[in-house]
């Protein structure tokens, strides 16, 4: 007869107690510990040693054949993923709730034009019909399976052979020999795991929706994002139109590729030059705006930085960031004060980056205080002017990274002045190069009468 025991398990971090803690001694969680049944002839493997069919073989003779990635037709979300899904590969795709994971998911399974499985444990078929309806999506090209029992789930992949399973999400998931609520550690450790064995075990590639909790991790185990292969992770503000998706795990690709997403009546649209969006151009000439030169993996942007300093109504200035470091500004309105001899400490500073984006390139320094000394002493920046820089608190201007493709990228969206460091200054460019070693010196230039 199996024997069950009764174990109390963390749902932050998967740690076992015998009995129920008010804190987890592994993370610090409180009040985290579930009781959960586990039968322990789960998992439980035989003793007989079976010898296995494989040997020890040097690196030089191991043989690959050429692997064919799977396209999504969805380019932004290809290029992140190293230019296509691997057939047999896991992907952990993660987000914020209503963010559009389950959008995405869908719009990929009806443009492969592939046998792809649909498996929904939180919507109805029905649901899924009237959203692939609304968002004006063709019906006839993917298999929709509403279950959350994994062995079922299992048996009908390997009768079905799909050539895409897309799982939304893990966790709904239920092992039937599991006595746990789903979304639990031991539920979401168990059937994860049968899932990537049978797909490593029948090379089909598999997308798992995973939720996230309220710190913005991907909710469950630590141990779900080791064993898959790649982790995506969905970003933006709910209020906003952006989505970025990026990578922080890829074992077949780079993790500095990003894809920027719309989202628009019709589904998610890609953006493939976010930078012309992201740049109003300021057409009535106001102080206070200043263009950087960011960049998101490795990719350029140009955004643009909005700044307003006034007078503060109250004893104590106010210090408001929107998509930046609020830290990070303290810090700059500092370097101001005692390098440039600018009395700021009375005034209230506001700073938004456009677009809802939020920035944690140091390139963007520079732009931040072209803003601020814009709209503090009411100077127009013009619109042609761009930024690229890292202030220091001495108030020098420091080296950034890849600067040739930001000037490359300035240039094509007519740039014709950007101010970079002085030790960076590229060989040759489309737009005029003005090198900067210090703030002082750099804002009479800028602001000088022309």
């Amino acid at each position: 007869m199996a024997k069950s025991k009764v174990v109390f398990v963390c749902q932050n971090c998967g740690t076992q107690s015998p009995k129920w803690m008010g804190k987890c001694t592994s993370c610090g969680a409180w009040n985290s510990f579930q009781e959960e049944v586990i039968d322990s002839s789960v998992g439980k493997s035989t003793a007989t040693v079976v010898s296995s069919a494989t040997k020890p073989m040097m690196l030089s003779e191991i043989k690959t054949d050429n692997v064919t990635r799977i396209k999504t037709g969805i380019q932004e979300l290809d290029q992140v993923v190293g230019g296509g899904i691997v057939p047999g590969s896991v992907i952990l795709l993660g987000g914020e709730p209503g963010i559009g994971k389950s959008t995405l998911l869908l719009q990929v399974a009806v443009r492969l034009q592939k046998k792809v499985l649909y498996v929904s444990g939180e919507e109805s078929p029905q649901q899924i019909y009237l959203r692939a309806q609304r968002l004006q999506m063709p019906t006839n090209t993917c298999y929709i399976y509403s279950e959350t029992n994994v062995a079922a789930i299992i048996q009908e992949i390997k009768n079905f052979q799909p050539e895409l399973v897309i799982i939304d999400s893990v966790q709904t998931l239920k092992h039937p020999d599991i006595d746990a609520s789903p979304g639990s550690v031991s539920q979401i450790r168990e059937t994860s795991n049968l899932l990537i064995e049978l797909a490593k075990q029948s090379h089909i590639p598999m997308i798992l929706i995973g939720h996230i909790n309220k710190e913005g991790s991907i909710a469950g185990p630590k141990i779900l994002e080791h064993m898959v292969d790649v982790v995506l992770q969905f970003e933006g503000d709910m209020q906003n139109v952006y989505r970025i998706l990026r990578s922080n795990k890829n074992r077949f690709g780079s993790t500095a590729e990003i894809g920027i997403f719309e989202m628009i009546q019709s589904g998610l649209r890609e953006v493939s030059n976010p930078s012309e969006i992201m740049l109003s151009g300021n057409p009535e000439k106001l102080s206070g705006v200043a263009i950087a030169s960011v960049m998101e993996g490795i990719r350029p942007l140009m955004i643009e930085v909005q700044a307003l300093v006034s007078t503060a109504a109250y004893g104590t200035p106010q210090r408001t960031v929107n998509g930046f470091d609020s830290k990070r500004l303290n810090m700059l309105l500092a370097v101001i004060e005692k390098r440039l001899g600018v009395k700021i400490y009375t005034k209230d500073v506001f700073i938004n980056i456009a677009g809802g984006i939020r920035v944690q390139d140091p390139a963007i320094d520079l732009a931040v205080v072209a803003a601020i000394l814009s709209s503090l002493f009411d100077f127009y920046i013009p619109s042609s002017y761009c930024f690229a820089g890292e202030v220091g608190l001495t108030g020098e201007i420091r080296t950034v990274s890849q600067l040739e493709k930001r000037v490359k990228e300035s240039a094509k969206l007519g740039i014709q002045k950007i101010f970079v460091p002085r030790c960076d200054i590229p060989s040759k460019s489309d737009c005029a190069v003005i090198p900067c070693s210090r703030i002082d010196s750099t804002f009479r230039e800028i602001f000088k009468k022309e």
